[in-house]
């Protein structure tokens, strides 16, 4: 009888894999290979993109904080840890920088909150349920997205940075915990706080 080893995680897991390249590209940016980091802005810069324009509600502002992140990430080089998980540590950059942004915007209130966010991203609003597949439904869908957006935008920051990980980005509470600094349970009652708001403003919606 023969005895077979454990195998070691599949090779084919396209998260592991997304894991180990990050932490590699780390590894060479830590030992002074300075391209190591355009391997990494070419994999996650649409990501943090995306979840900046959906924290900021501004495509020019979210462009400005995507570009200030991966230059905190150069600068940070020596402190990431490769046992951490490099998206986290990544958001959690992204996340500090756009609290920053909304303190400065605090100081500036004539930014509007309604600023267009691109066109080709899905909102929360388009995956609430339509009653009919006809084509009319799709202007529906779009004056729902922007309602949703709108919402969104107007929830205190520590709700619309809960709700934004974990309903776009899909984010465990466990990991929006790590990139908030916060505690899982702390996540779990802002969302429930985000939901409650955003039932109430959008139920001529729902």
């Amino acid at each position: 009888m023969s005895i077979i080893p454990d195998a070691p995680p599949s090779p084919d897991d396209p998260v592991q894999q997304a894991d180990a390249f990050d932490r590699a590209d780390m590894k060479k940016l830590q030992a002074g290979h300075d391209a190591a980091l355009n391997d990494l802005m070419e994999r996650h810069a649409t990501p943090v993109f995306h979840f900046l324009c959906r924290m900021v509600n501004n495509e020019d502002d979210a462009n400005d904080l995507a570009q200030e992140t991966f230059v905190r990430v150069f600068k940070s080089r020596a402190s990431f840890r490769t046992e951490q998980k490099f998206s986290t540590w990544l958001f959690t950059i992204a996340a500090n920088l756009a609290r920053n942004h909304f303190r400065w915007r605090a100081r500036h209130p004539n930014l509007s909150l309604d600023a267009e966010t691109p066109e080709t991203e899905q909102s929360l609003g388009s995956t609430l349920p339509a009653n009919s597949p006809a084509p009319n439904e799709a202007a529906l869908a779009a004056e729902r997205a922007q309602a949703v957006r709108v919402a969104v935008g107007k929830l205190p920051e520590d709700l619309r940075e809960a709700i934004v990980l974990c309903e776009w980005e899909e984010r465990s509470v466990a990991e929006a915990a790590t990139i908030l600094e916060a505690t899982p349970k702390a996540v779990e009652s802002r969302l429930y706080r985000a939901r409650q708001i955003l039932r109430e403003r959008l139920k001529s919606w729902l």
